[in-house]
């Protein structure tokens, strides 16, 4: 079998229709296997879980330390994500923006926040080299 190295991320929800509304129609992401304790996405060629929780799920008081998202490998990529993103009425949690602008490290992203109050990051870098590489800027983040 030649499967490449997935991603698999498990997140916390509390009701499984909305999952799959905010998910699956929201996102585009296909829907996998599910039973009334969890349920899998192919986010993106990804795999979340989605498992529920009896737990109270509270609103994060901001982006850090913990949000989990995409890196676009260009920028109609992004845009199309952006597009599916207010034509399904999605909830913004920071809206579209660009980040260090002229810099090595210059981005555009946006988060969204899922019914469940996970926070999701999507963006694009205009040099491919801020995505991994070791280069003469310190700043991650906005901290």
């Amino acid at each position: 079998m030649n499967i490449p190295i997935i991603f698999h991320l498990t997140i916390p929800i509390n009701n499984l229709t909305l999952a799959k509304e905010f998910y699956g129609d929201g996102l585009g992401c296909q829907v996998g296997r599910e039973n009334r304790h969890a349920i899998i996405f192919n986010f993106y060629g990804h795999q979340v879980v989605a498992h529920m929780t009896k737990e109270e799920l509270q609103p994060q008081k901001g982006v850090y330390p913990r949000h989990f998202g995409l890196v676009f490998p260009d920028k109609i990529a992004w845009d199309a994500i952006v597009f599916q993103a207010e034509k399904q009425k999605l909830k913004f949690y920071q809206q579209p923006k660009l980040r260090f602008a002229n810099q090595i490290i210059e981005h555009w992203t946006f988060f969204l926040e899922d019914p469940f109050y996970n926070l999701l990051e999507f963006k694009y870098y205009a040099h491919s080299v801020a995505i991994f590489d070791k280069i003469e800027v310190n700043t991650i983040g906005d901290r």
